[in-house]
């Protein structure tokens, strides 16, 4: 059996204190948006308990699915460096970034200098635009991360692949099913948009979908929404499930929920998977850890 971790959304504080030069355009109002909001909700001690909680599980790897910064400051990445470590080895966490972590232009480079070796695939290429997705195998699991975190508009959260990127998850597919290994992608945006939330889409799910469901997965996960949630994608033979998590830093009481992250048990072959999903939260009063769903998804 191969246990997976996986968190999300950790937004990390206390957010370095910017220069009036560094409020230009969108930082502006994620600035004033943080210190009027999300200070208040992603807290520390919150995010101190869920990790200890999962390293007490004691998972095979830890997938992360980004946002780690805030407004993408140049002293938020080194911070979010030393929280990576403090999960693990590069070879044992995996990340793919989220659109906070690009959140203006001119940013993928601090990405790729603080972070590059938790986002590196097996030939120890440096990540980059044309280098996503990469491909990470560890046990029977074959680890698919992509990045659909680009710079938007403010008030926008939008993410892309890409056509390049899609093509490219398309091969690695089909490679890693003929290696007969359990294919898990990794991802920010969610693939299919809830109701009401087009500022926040992924502007090229119906062409990633199409992928899936001709190529196959046995498994996704994202975050970005900060919230628990299991749908089904068509797939060529089955339904795929898609999971999202909430932010790993939450307060109990913010509106999306508690603060937590999901276990998945994956044992079996081709045809026969098993995969278990435990999904772990902090409690109404902040004081434990506790399962509140566990759900066999093969």
């Amino acid at each position: 059996m191969f246990v997976l971790a996986h968190l999300s959304d950790p937004h990390l504080s206390p957010l370095p204190r910017p220069r009036w030069s560094d409020l230009m355009g969108k930082r502006a109002t994620g600035y004033v948006n943080w210190v009027r909001k999300r200070r208040l909700i992603h807290r520390t001690d919150v995010l101190a308990r869920v990790v200890r909680d999962l390293k007490a599980s004691m998972p095979d790897h830890i997938a992360v699915t980004g946002d780690l910064t805030n407004i993408s400051l140049a002293q938020e990445y080194a911070p979010a460096r030393a929280f990576l470590e403090s999960l693990g080895r590069a070879p044992d966490v995996t990340l793919v970034p989220g659109n906070h972590d690009v959140y203006v232009r001119g940013v993928h480079g601090h990405s790729r200098s603080h972070w590059g070796d938790y986002m590196r695939g097996e030939e120890g290429e440096e990540p980059s635009d044309a280098q996503f997705p990469f491909l990470r195998r560890r046990g029977s699991l074959a680890l698919i991360g992509l990045s659909s975190a680009v710079p938007t508009a403010p008030f926008m959260a939008t993410g892309r692949l890409g056509s390049a990127q899609i093509d490219r998850l398309a091969a690695l597919l089909e490679l890693c099913r003929g290696e007969g290994r359990f294919r898990v992608v990794l991802m920010h945006h969610p693939p299919q948009t809830s109701p009401g939330r087009r500022f926040k889409r992924l502007i090229d799910a119906p062409q990633l979908r199409a992928t899936l469901q001709r190529h196959g997965a046995e498994l996704v996960l994202h975050g970005h929404d900060h919230v628990h949630s299991v749908i089904y994608l068509d797939g060529p033979q089955r339904r795929i499930p898609a999971v999202g998590v909430p932010s790993a830093s939450q307060v109990p009481q913010a509106e999306h929920g508690p603060a937590g992250y999901n276990l998945y048990r994956i044992a079996g072959q081709p045809s026969e998977w098993r995969c278990e999903l435990v999904a772990r939260a902090i409690s109404p009063d902040g004081a434990a850890m506790t399962e509140i769903d566990r759900i066999d998804l093969y």
